[in-house]
């Protein structure tokens, strides 16, 4: 069987068109490889930089949650000073005038801010309901009386009829106690009419001692209820007496001792700049306040003219000097909680310790701390309210200053 050669021209086409295709394929493999490795230098790239950014972000966390804080400390005040402290100004005697019988208002003749004496006609209430029982009253008194009269004479009679044996001596007896029934109904009767006699006296309100009005709370026309039962029952006026006034001063329990009655104090108010008003210790509490430390003081001052008025702040200057220890704070220093004033120390651990302080005199921006802190404590200046005992803080460097001192 003879073998057909293949043709040489054919051949070496074929390797000619295979070549090129070689070439393309392995062409595309490696930009295939080169664009394998970019991605997957891109996604390491990127995996290490959220890595990166999550350790940032941890950190930052960590940071942010232990607070930066600035301290100072307490500056303390030398010397001998004499001892202020804030007190409020009350009336001597403060009352509520309310209405004692029922009715309208017909007329009042005192309005606020008017000076009243003892005795003064306040207001009128009309009373029709009490007039009219008071004159029915009245009209049973008097038959009361007629029935006692008649019931008198027929047990006179009946005694002298039992003398002649005329009547039994059980008719005298029922005549008697008739009389004596009649007598009751007659005294029951004169004191329903005094009743409604002072009940109808109270149509006129008067003030009972001498002093100021310093509130009307009625108008001609308005209903009047009897007493202060009830929120509908408001008071007609409010009378103080402002001379003289008292003030009541809050002495922290380490001075408590040096207060006695008898002693001078003086009051400065901001609006009277360079006038003080002088009076005297007339009475303590002979306790101390388990809540605050402090000894409740009254000082009576005089106010003739009437420029001082209750509910006014003032500082009052005791007649005595403090010699203890004693600093300054700036009001920025402070944490108004409801357990009391505090001021935050930074421990030797960098751990808050809230201490309660007991505040004296004000400076203006600062304030004068009689208990609680040493010169010795890290005290926060800013504080935020969010801090809590025994919370970790770390300290600013470079923070620690000293407050300037009071003079």
């Amino acid at each position: 069987m003879t073998e057909i050669s293949a043709d040489p021209k054919l051949e070496s086409q074929r390797a000619t068109s295979e070549k090129p295709a070689s070439r393309g394929r392995g062409t595309m493999l490696r930009w295939f490889m080169v664009l394998f490795l970019v991605f997957l230098v891109l996604g390491i790239y990127t995996l290490l930089q959220r890595r990166t950014e999550h350790q940032v972000l941890a950190e930052q966390t960590e940071r942010m949650a232990v607070p930066f804080v600035s301290v100072i400390h307490a500056t303390r005040i030398e010397g001998e000073s004499a001892m202020v402290l804030p007190g409020t100004l009350k009336a001597y005697v403060e009352s509520p005038i309310y209405a004692r019988t029922n009715g309208y208002l017909k007329k009042w003749y005192k309005d606020i801010g008017s000076h009243v004496n003892k005795g003064d006609l306040l207001a009128e209430i009309d009373t029709p309901e009490i007039d009219q029982q008071l004159a029915q009253m009245r009209a049973d008194l008097t038959t009361a009386q007629a029935n006692l009269g008649l019931a008198g004479t027929t047990a006179a009679r009946y005694q002298d009829l039992l003398k002649s044996d005329s009547v039994s001596r059980q008719d005298v007896d029922n005549a008697s106690g008739n009389y004596a029934a009649r007598q009751a109904m007659v005294q029951s009767a004169e004191a329903n009419v005094k009743r409604l006699e002072e009940l109808e006296s109270f149509k006129r309100v008067y003030a009972p001692f001498s002093g100021v009005i310093t509130q009307r709370n009625v108008d001609a026309g308005n209903l009047i209820n009897a007493g202060n039962g009830g929120s509908a029952n408001k008071e007609m006026f409010d009378l103080a007496q402002i001379d003289p006034l008292r003030v009541f001063v809050s002495v922290p329990q380490s001075f408590g001792p040096s207060i006695h009655v008898g002693m001078k104090a003086c009051l400065e108010l901001s609006e009277f700049s360079g006038r003080s008003f002088c009076g005297q210790v007339t009475r303590t509490a002979n306790a101390i306040d388990p809540a605050t430390r402090t000894l409740l003081t009254e000082v009576d001052v005089p106010n003739p003219s009437g420029a001082l008025l209750p509910g006014s702040y003032a500082q009052v200057n005791f007649n005595v000097k403090m010699t203890g220890q004693r600093f300054t704070l700036p009001i920025n220093a402070l944490l108004f909680r409801p357990e009391g004033t505090m001021a935050a120390v930074v421990g030797p651990d960098n751990r808050l310790n809230l201490k309660k302080i007991t505040i004296g005199r004000d400076f203006g921006a600062n304030l004068e701390v009689l208990e609680g802190i040493s010169p010795e404590d890290n005290i926060v200046i800013n504080p935020p309210d969010a801090l809590e005992q025994g919370q970790q803080v770390k300290v600013a460097p470079q923070s620690t200053t000293n407050t300037p001192n009071a003079k």
